[in-house]
């Protein structure tokens, strides 16, 4: 005698389990091949009680997941690969630290800081240009236990910004410090500093040159979007949120995004989620856009569909577009956006995950 019973309960963006089902199921499967009713090994049985619990939540440790995302807008084609392969190496990488016991605050600190050092995105190395040729950088991170944040805005010099917001949460008893006053402290911090050549790619110079030739070169064009940012839960169920940008291409200068703005360019709250921006800066701080995910998750809403309100409000209020990637205190998780691009991945115990436009969600298992 054979059967199926189907545990999962999929919503758009992951899966769950229902932990009272499988529990079930999983003891009258036993007791069926007990009475040799089944056609399975008692090893299978063991298989599968270890492959349905290695993805959930078992005991009091809470089943980690991390996602990262390198920014949404408009990808040139020839960029598409390359920025994906880069997003999921650093989604595998931050899932190594995660399955090892690190907090989720430190891996989500390590996959922006991956990105960063990574020509290929808009962040740290490879930042857009503003409108003199320089570079200023915004970060934050928050860590959702005790709702400790830090930002800096408008830093140039810096190669990891999501470092300096981090040492700003935790040696101020400040949230966001900005242009000189953040120099000041990463000096204080033994933070060197670069040269602005060396943060400045011929992509992103091109863009400039390309930008300043315009008529009106003070209006972003789409492929100027773009963030960096991960977000995490780890074992113990804490969730964490990091966010980096170089911000719009030939933006004025002190021009302050949404990034290092609490609620806009990311949030974290162990009793709501994390949640990461990305796109038009501008859109996400009129409908702080991180927050009013979380608030439609506060009504009931399942993640992608929180998600889905929060950006389609934007869309009707501002114009604008936008992304999100968001994890939720079950350990649940979405990757929504609205605009063209937004290219992301994920990883849980035995699943990775990924996409890059609108609407992509690629599921590879893997053997860990």
């Amino acid at each position: 005698m054979g059967f199926t019973f189907d545990v999962r309960c999929c919503f758009r963006g992951g899966w769950t389990i229902d932990h009272v089902a499988l529990s079930a199921f999983l003891k009258l499967r036993y007791f069926l091949i007990q009475l040799n009713c089944d056609d399975h090994s008692d090893e299978r049985v063991e298989l599968d009680w270890e492959r349905s619990t290695s993805n959930h939540q078992v005991g009091h440790d809470m089943m980690p997941v991390v996602l990262v995302h390198g920014g949404a807008g408009t990808v040139p084609e020839y960029r598409q690969a390359p920025n994906l392969a880069a997003t999921r190496a650093a989604a595998e990488s931050a899932w190594l630290l995660l399955q090892s016991g690190r907090s989720a605050l430190d891996v989500v600190e390590h996959a922006v800081k991956m990105m960063e050092d990574n020509p290929l995105f808009n962040a740290g190395v490879g930042s857009h240009l503003n409108e003199v040729g320089e570079i200023e950088q915004d970060a934050m991170i928050m860590d959702g236990s005790m709702l400790n944040s830090g930002g800096v805005t408008c830093v140039k010099n810096i190669a990891n910004p999501i470092h300096l917001a981090r040492l700003v949460m935790n040696k101020t008893g400040h949230v966001l410090l900005s242009e000189s006053g953040a120099h000041k402290f990463a000096h204080a911090m033994g933070i060197p500093t670069v040269p602005t050549a060396q943060l400045i790619t011929e992509y992103r110079k091109n863009l400039w040159e390309k930008r300043r030739g315009q008529a009106n070169p003070a209006v972003p064009d789409e492929g100027s979007k773009g963030t960096v940012g991960a977000v995490a839960i780890d074992r113990n169920g804490n969730v964490a949120s990091a966010t980096s940008t170089g911000g719009q291409n030939y933006k004025m200068i002190g021009r302050v995004g949404d990034v290092p703005c609490i609620g806009s360019g990311g949030y974290a709250d162990n009793e709501l989620g994390a949640v990461s921006s990305t796109g038009d800066g501008e859109a996400i701080m009129k409908v702080v856009l991180a927050r009013l995910m979380l608030f439609h998750m506060e009504q009931g809403k399942e993640p992608f569909e929180a998600a889905d309100l929060a950006l389609q409000h934007l869309v009707r209020r501002t114009g604008g577009t936008a992304g999100l990637i968001a994890v939720t205190p079950k350990g649940e998780w979405t990757a929504h956006c609205v605009s063209e691009h937004m290219v992301w991945a994920g990883a849980t115990q035995g699943q990775r995950y990924y996409g890059l436009k609108r609407g992509d969600k690629y599921v590879q298992e893997v053997d860990e």
